[in-house]
């Protein structure tokens, strides 16, 4: 029977809700967008259930398939002017323990990854923040895998050169 049933779908949520955040964090720059992007994505997989296909990828794949088509409406809407710009909020809230030196480099890091192309990014973003593998994000961006492996390796190097 093709599609996920309720059940699936929630183990999907309790696997994959911290990882999709991250990446549609990534994109966004907007805690408060992510947070409202991520759950348009897993409401629109609620609807979609049915229509998945286990021939064409699987389940975590698909639902960042719609996490991303979600984030780039998003950032669509907020290009066409229909969101007020702001200062983004920061991704990740400092902890307890962190210190000047981690915040810092945190902010270091964040800047340079301003600095890339919003697809290089976005590669950079499935890969370290959402912890995908090279294949699933391959199904994700609609790429090959060994192209995704040759423009993160090619987006590393840029990220390097921004952070010397």
């Amino acid at each position: 029977m093709p599609g996920l049933d309720s059940g699936d779908l929630e183990r999907l949520y309790r696997s994959s809700r911290d990882d999709v955040f991250a990446y549609v964090a990534g994109m966004l720059h907007d805690r408060a967008g992510a947070e409202d992007v991520t759950a348009l994505a897993f409401e629109r997989a609620f609807r979609s259930r049915g229509r998945f296909d286990a021939k064409r990828g699987d389940p975590r794949s698909w639902l960042f398939g719609i996490a991303r088509n979600a984030a780039l409406d998003e950032l669509r809407r907020r290009s066409r002017g229909e969101v007020l710009d702001a200062e983004p909020e920061r991704i990740s809230d400092a902890g307890a323990g962190d210190n000047g030196e981690d915040l810092a480099r945190r902010e270091t890091l964040r800047e340079a990854l301003a600095r890339l192309p919003q697809a290089d990014r976005e590669l950079v973003v499935l890969k370290f923040h959402a912890g995908l593998a090279n294949g699933e994000i391959a199904a994700v961006v609609g790429m090959s895998e060994s192209n995704v492996g040759t423009r993160l390796h090619r987006s590393l190097g840029r990220l390097k050169e921004h952070l010397a």
